[in-house]
């Protein structure tokens, strides 16, 4: 009996070992089970997370790229308009230079012309300077010589004489002589005018004996010269400074008027204007 009994007791504990291993093993695989299946979990979350973050990246880079199309858009017709301008200055800029440096040909061409023109009339005057240099030494001559046939005369002062023209051609030799001022007047019987800055009044005339009264004013004062003959100088003083002033008669005509000229020095005083 013992030896029976004593069996099963063995087959027991290798059982209860098997069992106890057994169920040490299915612990370890529940507990692998739930460890594996939390950091499953976990797993999934972060890749949920993931792709969450990865959808939102996603948007955000499509509406970068909106945004830089839009602004590439923009720079674009910005940079176009630009472009557009620069070459419509440029050209506006060319053609202006295109047309200044026409002018400057143009001008060029025009000074040249110029140039030659009055290079060709320097030579001309240059020509008719020697001419005139010929025609004034001639000139001054010729004034010398009619100078020298200027009859002098004596006035009606004592010790001074001076040199008289006897007509309008031997007045026009004493103006070019260049040291004194005449006035020519012609002057009728009865007769009172002013010639240069005296006044004249004609008295009496004998055209026969080519002799006339003639009264002068000057300075507040009456001159009478009277009987006196034609070509005669006929002298007084005048003036702030007095100065010499001499009266030639060169004609007497048949109506009872005379003609001459007054001579006055070059520094004395002249009329005023006709009308003041």
């Amino acid at each position: 009996m013992s030896e029976f009994e004593s069996t099963p007791r063995s087959y027991s504990g290798a059982l209860l070992a098997a069992i106890g291993v057994a169920l040490l093993c299915a612990l370890g695989s529940l507990f692998w089970a739930y460890s594996l299946s939390g950091r499953v979990t976990a797993q999934q979350t972060e890749l949920q997370e993931a792709k969450q973050r990865n959808t939102e990246l996603a948007a955000n880079l499509r509406e970068t790229d909106a945004r830089l199309r839009v602004t590439a858009d923009e720079l674009g017709k910005s940079l176009g308009l630009t472009q557009k301008q620069m070459d419509a200055r440029a050209a506006q800029i060319i053609a202006r230079e295109e047309a200044a440096n026409r002018r400057l040909e143009t001008a060029q061409k025009e000074t040249a012309q110029q140039v030659s023109a009055v290079a060709t009339d320097v030579s001309s005057v240059k020509t008719d300077v020697g001419g005139v240099k010929t025609d004034l030494g001639k000139t001054q001559t010729d004034l010398a010589g009619a100078i020298g046939q200027l009859q002098s005369m004596k006035g009606d002062l004592s010790d001074h004489s001076s040199l008289i023209a006897r007509n309008h051609d031997e007045l026009e030799v004493l103006k070019h002589k260049g040291d004194r001022t005449y006035y020519e007047f012609t002057l009728g019987k009865g007769d009172k005018k002013p010639v240069g800055t005296i006044s004249l009044e004609l008295k009496k005339t004998d055209s026969k004996k080519n002799k006339f009264t003639l009264v002068v004013y000057a300075d507040d004062k009456r001159y009478e010269k009277k009987d006196r003959n034609v070509n005669e100088p006929l002298q007084f003083y005048s003036g702030k400074d007095p100065g010499l002033y001499e009266i030639v008669v060169n004609s007497i005509s048949s109506k009872n008027q005379i003609a001459g000229y007054l001579s006055t020095p070059k520094n004395a005083p002249a009329p005023p204007p006709v009308g003041q």
